[in-house]
């Protein structure tokens, strides 16, 4: 199962897509999670791309698909992943779909959590709060300035991708305001229909 998780920041992508990746036996391939590698590791990619995501901005396309392309390409993603965080903008879904059919593949479905912004913020700073109660580093881009940054960028960039793959026939949209485990649920049905 090859799929894609689309959302707003904070609308719970990283959650489904780990329980996803769980139920179907495939990796998530978040490419926030790849870029924050990147620049812990002080790699030559990680330092080009750290000031850009720390003030919130959206790393470059290329940069970007070269590294989701790699990443396709390793052996436990032969059966399929679930692609959090990516695409981006319509240039990247493009990209995407050139990559895929390259290697003879595509995707079975585009999966959308529509939530409401004014929750998100509140969801952003709860996240901020709990990494800070249990000790462990608050995210960078957990601050309200850098959200709305993301938020206006989503607005503008990411939510014709939507669209983009709407008129392919592959969006399936749930309600991300609903509890995890409902949100999962409605997920996982409208997967099986997919299969």
């Amino acid at each position: 199962m090859r799929l894609v998780l689309l959302g707003p920041p904070g609308a719970g992508k990283g959650t489904q897509a780990t329980r996803i990746a769980a139920r179907f036996g495939i990796p998530q391939l978040s490419t926030g999670d790849m870029l924050r590698e990147a620049v812990a590791s002080e790699t030559p990619l990680g330092l080009r791309i750290k000031h850009v995501m720390a003030r919130g901005e959206l790393v470059p396309d290329d940069v970007v698909i070269a590294v989701v392309a790699d990443r396709v390409d390793r052996s436990d993603a032969s059966r399929g992943f679930v692609l959090d965080g990516f695409p981006r903008t319509l240039v990247q879904a493009e990209a995407l779909d050139r990559e895929l059919a390259a290697r003879g593949i595509g995707l079975d479905a585009v999966l959308e959590l529509d939530v409401d912004e004014e929750v998100l913020l509140v969801r952003i700073a709860s996240r901020a709060g709990q990494a800070a109660d249990q000790g462990q580093p608050v995210r960078s881009d957990d601050n309200p300035g850098a959200f709305n940054t993301r938020l206006k960028a989503y607005r503008a960039q990411t939510a014709p991708v939507s669209e983009y793959f709407r008129s392919q026939g592959l969006l399936r949209v749930v309600d991300g305001l609903q509890p995890i485990d409902v949100v999962t649920k409605q997920l996982m049905e409208v997967l099986a229909a997919c299969v």
